[in-house]
């Protein structure tokens, strides 16, 4: 069976949407008739397989978000671990889930299980809802035959990955706010107040202090040419978008970001912290280890990391252990090398990646707060030189004047 999304107007003539399943369109608008509704549009829900380009419509189509995501896996876990058959979890899942979409593609994946696909290979179709990570570890759960258990540990990964997101971004909330509402009051400063007040002085023939002059020549700058300046900046970040699209620029900026003293090793922890849960999660539930590698690899959001795990995939493939392949890189830190090998010594490698994760996530907490405290005073000091400046510049004039008056 497949799954058809439907528009039809009921007995009262209002409209409704909504998706069913049917062997074909025709049965789809059949069963729509018995319902007591007419059928308007029906149309079966396409899946996109992993490899297939996306157009532009779907590039800007909706996806279920990635809390969404974590929902499902950690409700269908439940499910399972309470005995409950696949196809009734995800039944059961279709009836309480609130978003159409997360509805539709429910129902999709439900009609491919019933079918005979493993839930896996369903999941798989819809690659920007379910990466490459869900995918290989419900495999693993698949051919386990724990495949509660794995999903119960995924969900717990996801979430605390999720955590650990929100904290970084609400660390960096009131940076971000203070700057641009210090931006906003110089840009008002400039092209409202110094003219104001330097309009006093025009007729007077005085000799303006530099600092004034200087002020008077950036706020003409921002009232004539600040439309021209704001257009230059948005081509200049658009072509920096579109020149991290090329891999080899795009290497070069990561790498470049890495070497940063402060930034660096705060991206480097983001990464080994995603990096070591997600092998945790993949080797504790049984997927061989270069499986394992590949797929982690695609977590990584930085692609000189990502071209240092391809080397340690080598490695590991040549017949190296995981701690040495990584050890050679010098990309990642000592951490989570020595807490790999001590799992490779004692054969608890998935246990002691999850230490590494979560001494990475904290890790990362701590750095985050730490440049938000450092952040903080730095913005104020900067923010109150630069009034201090134009206070000055308008003052001066003023103080001259009083001072020929006497």
């Amino acid at each position: 069976m497949a799954v058809f999304r439907y528009e039809a107007m009921d007995a009262e003539g209002k409209a409704r949407k909504g998706s069913l399943e049917a062997d074909s369109a025709r049965a789809a608008r059949a069963q729509l008739r018995m319902l007591g509704m007419t059928p308007v549009a029906v149309d079966e829900i396409n899946h996109t397989p992993a490899n297939q380009p996306l157009g532009l419509n779907a590039r800007f189509s909706r996806e279920l978000s990635s809390r969404d995501v974590v929902l499902v896996i950690r409700q269908l876990a439940s499910l399972l671990q309470a005995r409950l058959a696949l196809a009734q979890a995800l039944t059961a899942l279709i009836d309480q889930a609130e978003k159409p979409l997360l509805r539709e593609r429910l129902s999709s994946i439900r009609s491919d299980v019933t079918a005979g696909t493993p839930l896996s290979q369903a999941l798989a179709r819809f690659p920007k809802a379910f990466p490459e990570l869900v995918v290989a570890t419900v495999s693993a759960g698949e051919q386990t035959g724990e495949l509660g258990t794995v999903l119960s540990r995924l969900a717990d990964a996801l979430e605390a990955r999720q955590a650990l997101s929100q904290k970084v971004s609400a660390a960096f909330i009131y940076p971000a706010v203070v700057t641009v509402v210090a931006l906003m009051v110089v840009i008002g400063l400039l092209t409202y107040v110094v003219p104001q007040v330097v309009a006093v002085f025009e007729n007077t023939n005085q000799q303006l202090p530099t600092l004034t002059v200087v002020m008077i020549a950036l706020s003409d700058l921002l009232r004539h040419w600040g439309w021209l300046m704001a257009l230059v900046l948005l081509a200049a970040g658009w072509l920096f978008k579109r020149a991290l699209g090329n891999p080899a620029f795009r290497l070069r900026f990561d790498t470049a970001v890495l070497r940063i003293p402060v930034v660096g090793p705060f991206v480097r922890s983001v990464n080994t912290a995603r990096l070591a849960s997600t092998l945790a999660i993949l080797v504790g539930s049984g997927v061989p280890m270069l499986k394992a590698l590949s797929a982690a690899n695609r977590t990584l959001g930085n692609r000189a990391l990502q071209g240092a795990m391809v080397d340690v995939q080598e490695r590991v493939k040549e017949g190296s252990g995981l701690s040495k392949a990584l050890g050679k890189s010098g990309l990642f830190p000592p951490v989570l090398t020595h807490l790999v090998a001590s799992g490779e010594s004692t054969g608890q490698l998935s246990t002691m990646l999850d230490r590494a994760s979560e001494s990475q996530r904290a890790e990362v907490e701590r750095k985050a707060l730490w440049l938000t405290s450092l952040l903080e005073p730095i913005l104020i000091l900067v923010m109150g030189l630069v009034v201090l400046l134009i206070v000055l510049a308008v003052m001066m004039p003023i103080i001259e004047v009083n001072q020929l008056v006497q």
